[in-house]
């Protein structure tokens, strides 16, 4: 590891955030409320007097939360990785959103387009009682769920497949083609968590595969899960329901992500995402 004191406008800084998206558009800067971008970018308008194009290794939807984000965007402003932290966190003060760490990095470092990993957590709360301190944090699902059948359904899924029927219409991207690293179903009591890791997702593919494994779990989908043709179950990213129904379609579900880049040799931040 090379360490540096300082950074010049030559080296993008690279950072790790930790958010509640609870009360945002998403990552992106959109017309109809505020985004995590936005309130990134003024923080750091507020403590050099730049304005900054911050890119993210992915873009989150409204309401999903990150455990370690991974952005990065470029200053002339010369300052430590430290003081930029520290810096940004003071100016992002009331939002909910933290600078953990950041890092100098090769000018050939990009979120986006360096990331090797990018993983999605989604907590599911199974039982009767409405949720409380996890309000917000869980998809409470009150029908029994059996999570073994759903672990071994998720094991179709992992390797190279067309996800076509797995993801949103309104994707853009090209080729339906991804290769799914891991997808996990582990319950610990009333608590289940649904881990899936690729380098890369269709847009809303993660949402639709855990609202399949929900009708899994809950004894309603029997045929192979890799044969699904249509969307009948996207888990929303909110922690509450949109509306007073039993579907899957409008139940509350969390979601977080945690994303993770091949940093080039002069990057001195931490190894992996957490």
């Amino acid at each position: 590891m090379i360490f540096r004191p300082a950074r010049s406008c030559r080296d993008p800084l690279q950072a790790d955030l930790e958010y509640d998206g609870g009360g945002f558009v998403g990552w992106q800067r959109q017309q109809n409320g505020p985004s995590i971008q936005q309130a990134l970018e003024e923080a750091v308008f507020a403590f050099c007097g730049e304005t900054v194009n911050a890119q993210a290794a992915g873009r989150t939807d409204a309401g999903v939360h990150a455990l370690g984000q991974c952005v990065h965007l470029d200053l002339a402003r010369e300052a430590t990785p430290d003081r930029v932290r520290d810096a940004v966190n003071f100016h992002l003060k009331p939002a909910p959103i933290a600078v953990l760490a950041a890092a100098i990095v090769d000018a050939t470092f990009h979120a986006r387009f360096s990331a090797v990993r990018r993983r999605y957590l989604y907590r599911i709360v199974n039982r009767r009682a409405p949720l409380t301190l996890a309000r917000g944090r869980a998809w409470l699902v009150q029908p029994p769920l059996d999570a073994g059948a759903m672990h071994a359904a998720a094991q179709l899924l992992v390797g190279r497949h067309d996800f076509t029927s797995f993801r949103s219409v309104h994707c853009q991207s090209p080729s339906p083609l991804r290769t799914l690293d891991a997808l996990s179903v582990e319950r610990d009591g009333e608590a289940i968590a649904i881990a899936a890791t690729a380098r890369s997702f269709l847009h809303h593919q993660v949402r639709n595969m855990v609202g399949t494994l929900r009708l899994v779990g809950e004894g309603k989908w029997r045929e192979p899960i890799c044969r699904r043709r249509s969307t009948p179950a996207t888990a929303p990213p909110r922690g509450r329901p949109r509306r007073p129904t039993g579907s899957v379609s409008s139940a509350s579900i969390i979601e977080e992500r945690e994303l993770s880049a091949r940093r080039p040799p002069c990057s001195h931040s931490r190894a992996r995402w957490r």
